[in-house]
This record gives C-alpha cells, structure tokens and sequence, in this order.
C-alpha cells in the first residue's frame, strides 16, 4: 500500500480496510499481507527494550551487590519472558490460532476482558506513554549537556566547575519534536525508528568498552556481594529507598508490553503468529539479558559502588573525551526519535477522540494542503498542530520541574510493570484457557501477580522518596548559580 493510500489523520495505527479482489497480496482481515518471520520480530524486540534504560544498570547493580543485582536482573527477564508468552496467545481472540485478529494491546484487552479492564489497560498505557516522553525529554537533555562538560573538563581538568543548565537545551529538544510532531501519520516517521535503533546500540556499545577498559587498566574499586555499604556509602534508610528504586529501574529497562502486540501484527500467519512470537520473545530476551548482564555488572566492575546513575553523562569516563561526545550525541538522536514513537499514540488517541466528538468542526477536522518546494504537499490540521505544540510544551515544562534521570525511570517502570507486563497477560490467559479458579496453575498464577504487584509498589515509592530527595538538593544548588 502506499503512504498515499493512509488517512490523512494522525492516527498510527492504519484502520482495516475491505479490498474487492480478496487477492494473494492480502491477509483475510484485508490489511497487506505480513510478511514478518522470527528474524523481523526479534529484531523489533531488541531494539525496543534496548534503550536509555541500559545507563542505568550500573548504579542499580551497585546498590543491589553482587548477588541481588543480577539476580533481580534475571528474575525480571524470566517474568517478562514468561508473561510475554501469554500475551502472545492474546494476540488471536477467541482461539489464539484461527480466532480474530486484535491489533493493538488495547484491542486485546477489550476483547478478552471487556469494558472496564479495558479502560484500566488505556490509562496505565496512557500514563506510561506520557512518562516515557517526560522521562526522554529529562535524558536528551542530560545528554546534550554532557557534550559541553566533557569538553570543559577535556578544557579546564577534572576538577573544573563545569555547571550548565539542562533547561536551554530542553527548550532545544522540545523545538526539535514540535517540528516533528507535525508529521500527522507514524508510519511516515521509519526512517526516524532506523535512525534511532542504530543509536541505541552505537552508545550502549561504546558504554560497554569503555567499561571494558577501565576494568582492564585496574585501579582502586570498592565492590561487594551486597552492594553499597551502610554506614560508608549511604545511611540505612538510604539503602532500602535506593535498592528500591533500583528495581524500578532494571524493570523500566524490560519494559516493553507496550508494542509487543504491534509487533505480533507484523508476522505471516503460516507458522501460527503466537508461536514464532514465542520463539522471537525467547530470542529478544535472552540477547537483551546478556548485554544487560555484561553493561549492568562490567559498569559495577568499573566504578564499584560509586556507580553514576548514568555512566555515559554521570562522568566516570573523562577521556576519552570525544569517544564520550559521540555516545552522548547518540542518546540525544535516538531519544528524538524514541520520543516520537511513544508519543505517535497519544496525539493519534486524543485526536480520534476529537473527531469523533466533534465531528462537523472545521478547526478539528479542517486539512489545508500547503505545497513545500522539494517536499511535495504537505496537510496542516490546525487542531493537530495547536493540540500537538501543547503536548510538547507541557512535558517539557514537567521535565524542567523534575530533571533527575534514575528516579524518573524507576517511577515509570514500577507503574507500567505490573499491570501492563504481568497483570493483564496473566489474566488474558485465564480468561481464554477457561481456567478453574482455585486450581494449581490459577493459585500460582495469581501468587505471581500480587508478587509483582508488591514490587511494583515498593519501587515506586523508593522512586517517588528518590524524586521528593534530590527536588530538595536541587532547588538550593539551583540558587547558588
């Protein structure tokens, strides 16, 4: 199909169309054959759950210690794995081979559960979406200022004051997505997705040898099976609120329930979708678990319990100082693009929910062509473009009020994890199995939900105490500038 042939709306999702000759080139719901295989969809996998959140593992493991940290790293990816398979036998409904295709997360949610679990599924998808983007905009600019410390203490040494304001270059990235925000249809932003995928692994690799090579140059590191020290590094109620938040963190990092239906919908029907998905999850997972491994635990080998919370901007490594400059300008380009992909569903949302209340207003509906030489016609929506601006301005406004990296995502993490990636599936699972309530598997099963549950609660509260801390610290360093 080409672009020509979307709506010319905003939502990201293509709408099922009827097509008169029922030919090859379509699937039986009349959407473009899928061509996906196991490859495709590992590839999606890895690319979506490698992300920012990998900077953070170092300083989660340091609070955590030898032991706890990668266990915890390990007990989150069995459970993303596992939930993951349940999921993936959602995506068909009510026969997870031959029954109706759902779409999206939601759709499935609606379709196995009904109304009001539905409504659940939206907000906490909602809510995370919205923190993502807040949280994105928070590490761009971290980033982009970690260009001009590097270059200051490259300049001036390491002791040098080298203070910048991270507010100048959120207005810089927000500029950035309100331009891009403007491009009314998701699938128009690929080359933005590529872009950003090759990002993630440029900086996740140079993060890795960088680690690599401070562990190999030895020096004086202080680790141990515990983590940091009572007494030495943290006070004992800091040590509880920080492995907290840890955990919030490295669930953050696995995070990635979200697209895993969007991503089912990519793959041929011939083999079953839910089984090459399964087989693709077992892929994704088991890479992602390995290079988290290796940057989580070589991080602590490297820094030892002062672990910064994020490795590439948190300066551990000084020098050297361009190789530093290259990672941070990847974060910041793949966090454009990250950006967009998790906000395409919010304005596509809202702005559907607008047409359909508002259906005869011009300003809502209203698309005025507007020719752009070398760039063909291009449609202004006024709606879109006001409504759009005014997300952008609002979660850069948000993430000027609450600059503080590890926290943020140990704050969406806790509260996406459990619902999105263990709630739902697991209940999807019992509702389609036809599952006799107090059984083994049910008893089990619902044991592992109000475990995770529990976690997710204990890591957002060390996250939301992590936030209200460092808001305290921060204020009166702000006014000494």
């Amino acid at each position: 199909m080409s672009p020509d042939q979307f709506q010319k709306n905003s939502m990201y999702i293509e709408t099922p169309e009827s097509f008169v000759d029922g030919g090859k080139n379509f699937d039986e719901d009349g959407r473009p054959k899928r061509t996906g295989t196991w490859v495709t969809a590992s590839a999606h996998i890895i690319t979506a759950v490698i992300g920012s959140g990998v900077l953070s593992l170092a300083w989660a493991i340091a609070q955590m210690g030898w032991v706890a940290g990668p266990a915890v790293l390990l007990a989150f990816s069995f459970i993303t794995y596992f939930t993951s398979t349940l999921l993936a036998d959602s995506y068909r409904s009510p026969d997870p081979v031959h029954g109706k295709r759902n779409y999206t997360y939601s759709e499935v949610v609606r379709s196995v559960l009904g109304g009001r679990k539905f409504q659940l599924c939206g907000l906490a998808q909602y809510i995370n979406l919205i923190g993502v983007t807040i949280g994105y905009t928070i590490t761009a600019s971290i980033s982009m200022v970690a260009v001009k410390r590097s270059n200051c203490y490259h300049k001036h040494g390491h002791h040098a004051k080298c203070y910048i304001s991270n507010n100048p270059f959120m207005i810089i990235f927000a500029c950035i997505q309100i331009v891009l925000s403007q491009i009314p249809n998701f699938h128009k932003l690929s080359w933005l997705s590529i872009v950003a995928a090759v990002m993630s692994f440029a900086y996740s690799s140079i993060g890795l040898g960088l680690s690599i090579a401070k562990v190999a140059g030895g020096g004086p590191v202080r680790t141990s099976l515990t983590g940091v020290q009572v007494g030495v590094d943290v006070t004992a109620t800091e040590k509880v609120w920080r492995m907290f938040q840890a955990i919030g963190d490295i669930a953050f990092a696995y995070a990635y329930s979200n697209v895993l239906i969007e991503i089912q919908d990519t793959l041929k029907s011939s083999p079953p979708e839910n089984q090459v998905m399964k087989r693709a999850s077992l892929i994704g997972i088991l890479t992602t678990t390995m290079f988290y491994m290796l940057c989580g635990c070589l991080g602590y080998a490297a820094f030892g319990n002062d672990a910064p919370g994020n490795f590439l901007t948190g300066f551990g490594f000084y020098e050297p100082y361009w190789l530093i400059d290259v990672a941070n300008i990847c974060i910041a380009v793949h966090l454009i693009g990250a950006y967009q992909v998790f906000c395409q569903p919010i304005f596509g949302f809202v702005e559907s929910k607008s047409k359909e209340k508002w259906s005869n207003s011009q300003f809502v509906n209203g698309e005025h062509a507007v020719t752009i030489p070398l760039c063909g016609t291009y449609y202004v929506n006024f709606f879109r473009v006001v409504w759009r601006t005014t997300y952008v301005v609002v979660t850069a406004l948000i993430a000027m009020l609450f600059p503080f990296f590890n926290d943020f995502l140990g704050l969406i993490g806790s509260l996406s994890f459990w619902p999105l990636t263990v709630y739902f599936p697991i209940e999807m699972y019992i509702k389609q199995s036809k599952m006799q309530r107090f059984s083994f598997t049910w008893t089990w099963l619902k044991i592992l939900s109000w475990a995770c549950l529990i976690v997710s609660i204990i890591s957002a509260v060390g996250s939301i105490q992590g936030l209200a801390h460092d808001l305290k610290k921060y204020q009166p360093f702000k006014a000494q500038q």
